[in-house]
């Protein structure tokens, strides 16, 4: 089965997050997508307003109904902030980066399942400074959601170096679209087109701040839990 691992903040998550996990399984059939809400992220330089609980409870209810859609618990604070060793001793893990996540979704799948990493390239395009950059993407390919203004030169361009075509083999990527596949030595990177969901956590605190309507950002049942939890009433 292919399947999809799509790890962030989600806070909150939005319906730019659901168009771009069902863009992802409509174009490249995966049976499954694993939400992953972040414990803290460590290339975030600010804490998530809402706690792990409060957003993986909106997970919860933005993919209600549809068994393909997962929320998952892999990076829940009691999973990433201690593990336990056979002698049953209690030690603090490292810090909550994806290449872990991903590793640790890897030992529950079947060895026939095949793993993308979903992210959106704005996120991308920082992959170089992420945690082990260069284990990281060569362990399951990536599903790399594009927008207009990015071309492919971009998203090869971000790789780590050593993965990172040489100047004079990306220089004519600059004349394409960030569409298609990028297929390299250590990296495969697919290109997500046509996700035209706009919505931002930073607009819907607004929304909420401004005590507007959250209907074209959240599926109705996020909406209710954020309005009966009090979440993002301060900016």
């Amino acid at each position: 089965m292919n399947i999809g691992l799509f790890g962030g903040t989600f806070d909150p998550i939005h319906n730019g997050h659901i168009a771009l996990a069902r863009a992802a399984q409509a174009r490249f059939d995966l049976g499954r997508i694993y939400f992953v809400p972040a414990h803290t992220p460590p290339h975030k330089s600010h804490a998530p307003l809402a706690n792990f609980y409060q957003r993986y409870a909106m997970v919860v209810l933005a993919t209600m109904g549809d068994k393909t859609l997962v929320p998952s618990l892999l990076e829940a604070p009691d999973v990433v902030g201690a593990q336990i060793s056979g002698k049953g001793k209690q030690q603090v893990a490292a810090a909550n980066y994806s290449i872990d996540t991903i590793r640790r979704l890897k030992q529950t799948l079947k060895k026939a399942d095949r793993l993308s990493f979903l992210i959106g390239v704005d996120a991308f395009k920082d992959i170089s400074k992420w945690h082990q950059a260069e284990a990281l993407l060569g362990e399951c390919e990536f599903i790399v959601a594009s927008r207009p203004g990015y071309s492919l030169a971009d998203v090869a361009n971000s790789l780590p170096e050593k993965i990172r075509p040489k100047a004079a083999v990306a220089k004519p990527f600059a004349k394409h679209a960030a569409v298609g596949d990028l297929v390299l030595t250590g990296a495969t990177i697919r290109l997500l087109d046509g996700v035209e969901e706009l919505a931002s956590s930073t607009a819907i605190r607004n929304a909420v701040a401004g005590k507007k309507s959250l209907a074209k950002f959240l599926d109705p049942k996020v909406a209710e839990y954020v309005k009966k939890m009090g979440l993002y009433s301060e900016k």
